[in-house]
């Protein structure tokens, strides 16, 4: 008897936010989420304004990438021991 292939639940979760006075949705990773949050909390600033400070820096058209690039850029950086910008 052959395996069946499992999937895994995608646990993308779409959330609204407020960039140049405009509302946006954005779609991520609970994970994701999660890292902004820790990271927002240990700049002592809102994940809405962490956000709206990646998006404003970003190089990508798609927000969603750009948060993804900025958290495991993050995590990169704070697992190799260097300073994080």
């Amino acid at each position: 008897m052959v395996p069946r292939a499992t999937t895994m639940k995608s646990s993308i979760v779409k959330r609204s936010v407020v960039l140049a006075g405009r509302k946006t949705s954005v779609s991520l990773e609970e994970e994701f989420w999660n890292g902004l949050k820790e990271i927002a909390d240990g700049r002592h600033i809102t994940p809405s304004d962490l956000v709206g400070a990646i998006n404003a820096k970003r190089q990508h058209d798609n927000l969603s990438s750009a948060l993804r690039l900025f958290v495991l850029e993050h995590y990169l950086t704070k697992a190799s021991g260097r300073e994080a910008e």
